[in-house]
């Protein structure tokens, strides 16, 4: 027992000597709490994460039943996941931790999670926005939080830069075009592009597998999803080995740094989360944070925000429009969503413009005469159906 504590004890010094060397005396390494009591795969599948986190330099403080014997690994001993939580936020709010990794957290509406994936097609990381959580009860502000989600969670792990895509959901064309307002505004976004040939922002799967983008945006359950695809692909989906977990709980209304694992993480994705967790830290994430939303800010977020809503209210609002007479209808404006593809039909009927709506190979379109393309262009522009 004796030569354990002194072999604990040697290994915990040359760790305070690497924090010296690694970061400087007045910037000590992050501490990351992990709770480790729910898995599907025990208790020790996270002892395990921790241990191989400590190695790489990081310290965790592992919430559980069982006490840990690796160098660089603490254990706060509990007997349930309820005191397990309670124990989480104690050792966030005390500062003992500067980050948390756990199961399941109630975070509030406005914040949601940034996942961080490894695309297979070239090994790149990709950050995935939004993968739980509720950015915003409307669809479109919500992709368009969760873009300036991932663009500050990336930024402070280092993506100067970041490139951001839209994955082909409902929602993504009216979001792209806010956040293209933002950019006309004077907000710093960086659009991908997409891998297809027809490029675009607006991602396909095809770029998922590629990693077109450094942040590819979506609503928080398809977010879920494709995290839980990336994960576990080679393993059945009851073992996810791959990646860096549902990544951290970004917005406005959350002060506590706490990422997500699944049930189904296993060791390697909790020492994923782990680092990620490390990282974001020491990238000083809050700053980072505040930064984006106060230049979205200023580029009129609020403002654009209110707009949104004052479309959808007008919009729930419709008076019958009569057809005008059929025309041969050979050509086609595409970047219109799906849930909006009728109401923009309308909208050019209104003009006297006959249209018919459908479907092309890439999304939906509407189908007019080719005389009347750049007039219907200009009135789906006006009337926030398609971008410039």
């Amino acid at each position: 027992m004796a030569d354990k504590q002194i072999n604990r004890m040697i290994a915990d010094t040359f760790l305070k000597l690497a924090d010296s060397l690694e970061t400087g005396a007045q910037a000590p390494r992050a501490v990351i709490a992990l709770t480790a009591m729910g898995s599907e795969h025990g208790e020790a599948e996270l002892y395990q994460a921790a241990a191989m986190a400590a190695r790489q330099g990081i310290k965790v403080k592992v919430i559980g039943t069982q006490p840990a014997t690796c160098p660089g690994v603490e254990t706060v001993l509990i007997a349930s996941e309820e005191e397990g939580h309670k124990a989480l936020e104690t050792l966030l709010d005390s500062g003992e931790a500067q980050g948390g990794v756990t199961m399941h957290y109630p975070f509030p509406i406005g914040v949601s999670t940034v996942g961080r994936v490894i695309t297979p097609a070239k090994g790149k990381a990709m950050y995935i926005a939004t993968t739980t959580g509720t950015s915003a009860l409307d669809r479109v502000e919500g992709l368009v939080r969760n873009a300036l989600y991932g663009i500050a969670t990336a930024k402070a792990c280092g993506v100067a830069e970041p490139t951001v895509g839209l994955l082909n959901i409902d929602g993504a064309r009216q979001a792209e075009i806010q956040l293209q307002k933002l950019q006309n505004s004077g907000y710093p976004i960086r659009f991908a592009a997409s891998g297809r040939s027809d490029g675009g922002a607006v991602m396909r799967g095809n770029d998922l597998l590629m990693g077109s983008c450094d942040v590819m945006v979506a609503d928080s359950l398809t977010g879920n999803i494709l995290m839980k695809m990336f994960s576990s692909y080679s393993t059945g989906g009851s073992y996810e080995s791959v990646g860096y977990g549902y990544g951290p709980g970004m917005g406005e209304n959350i002060d506590k740094l706490i990422l997500i694992v699944s049930r189904a993480s296993g060791a390697p994705v909790v020492k994923g989360a782990i680092e990620f967790a490390a990282e974001l830290v020491r990238g000083d994430y809050k700053s980072v944070f505040a930064a984006e939303l106060k230049a979205a800010k200023q580029a009129g977020l609020d403002a654009l925000f209110a707009g949104c809503r004052a479309q959808k209210q007008a919009g729930e609002a419709t008076e019958a429009v009569v057809q005008p007479p059929k025309e041969v209808v050979t050509a086609e404006i595409h970047g219109i969503e799906i849930l909006d593809l009728e109401d923009a039909v309308q909208a050019l009927w209104k003009e006297k413009i006959y249209a018919e709506s459908g479907m092309g190979c890439t999304g939906p379109v509407v189908l007019l005469a080719e005389a009347k393309v750049e007039q219907a262009r200009s009135i789906l522009i006006a009337k926030g159906y398609i971008g410039e």
